[in-house]
């Protein structure tokens, strides 16, 4: 049975953008939400409202949320086990990469594993052959049936499903709650040293909407398109130190602003290793606060680099086939 199709839906039909007999349905409250976001976030472009202690705080952000959260908690430790750690640490770093809004541990690990066992072949979740837009962020604003469903789930990330904390955060309520309690430190923090500084409730609520719009809606809108652009980019342009069977490629732009993630060729050629930076000019931030982590003895277990072989023109040619 095919998805109730929306107001969207029937639009997209119109333009023959979506298939009328896909499976595929726009993911209505998704695709609203990243457009909001995208709008909310917009509101930086007013005067009153910024502030150098609010940019200190996107620039921050990114690697508290982005680097944190997403690079080393959901993908290098949830996703690949490139190291293990605290049950604190771990519960900790998830919780920060829920705060980035890109999904549940669970389902941001289950299609980052279907991707990696898919990569660019016709069932990848994301691969950027359909098209560029497809891939940075067409993919989950539509409802797949292959994707979002329990036997996928139970397929590639079953370790999270029998994890208790991680089934508590699958529930919409707890997500949302999350959200709202990031919502709410930012403005009431940047209201009360607002509020302190100049003494005026107009001050505490300059600096609170301040703190809220660019600690949290810039930020997020920022490290959404840098996680995306792994997705679309480094599989489109870069440098490949390994012929491997996709089409992943290293992009120093990605590597820099992602802070490792973009040496994706390096990465998809050694899923595991902790490390995707390979040669020196290649900065991997992300390994090297895991490397902190295990100076702390807060992390054991770190998969380091294994010899990769490449493969051959033929063996790609046939691969291919």
């Amino acid at each position: 049975m095919l998805p109730k199709a929306n107001a969207l839906d029937r639009f997209l039909w119109r333009l023959r953008i979506l298939d009328a007999s896909s499976p595929l349905r726009v993911n209505l409250p998704v695709a609203v939400g990243v457009a909001g976001f995208h709008g909310f976030a917009l509101l930086a472009c007013v005067p009153w409202l910024f502030s150098w202690s609010g940019l200190a705080w996107a620039i921050a952000g990114l690697y508290l949320f982005g680097t944190l959260g997403i690079n080393v908690g959901f993908h290098r430790l949830l996703t690949h086990r490139s190291f293990t750690c605290p049950r604190w640490l771990e519960k900790t770093l998830s919780l920060l990469g829920v705060c980035c809004w890109q999904g549940t541990p669970l389902n941001w690990v289950a299609v980052h594993r279907m991707h990696h066992q898919l990569s660019d072949q016709q069932n990848d979740p994301h691969s950027p052959k359909e098209s560029f837009f497809w891939s940075h962020m067409g993919w989950f604003m539509v409802i797949d049936p292959a994707i979002y469903s329990l036997s996928t789930y139970d397929r590639y990330a079953r370790d999270l499903i029998q994890d208790r904390f991680y089934k508590w955060l699958e529930r919409p309520r707890v997500w949302r709650m999350i959200h709202r309690v990031q919502w709410a430190a930012f403005f009431t923090a940047g209201a009360l040293v607002g509020g302190i500084s100049t003494w005026s409730a107009l001050g505490a609520l300059q600096l609170g909407l301040s703190w809220l719009v660019w600690g949290v809606l810039v930020r997020t809108v920022a490290v959404w398109h840098i996680t995306w652009s792994v997705n679309s980019v480094t599989h489109l342009w870069g440098y490949r130190n390994f012929n491997i069977r996709d089409n992943s490629r290293n992009n120093w732009l990605v590597g820099l602003v992602s802070n490792g993630e973009g040496w994706h060729n390096n990465h998809h050629a050694d899923p595991r290793c902790a490390a995707h930076g390979r040669r020196w000019w290649e900065l991997d931030v992300s390994y090297l606060t895991i490397r902190l982590f295990a100076l702390a003895g807060l992390a054991t277990d770190v998969v380091t680099p294994r010899r990769v072989r490449s493969l051959g023109e033929e063996e790609l040619r046939q691969s291919a086939a």
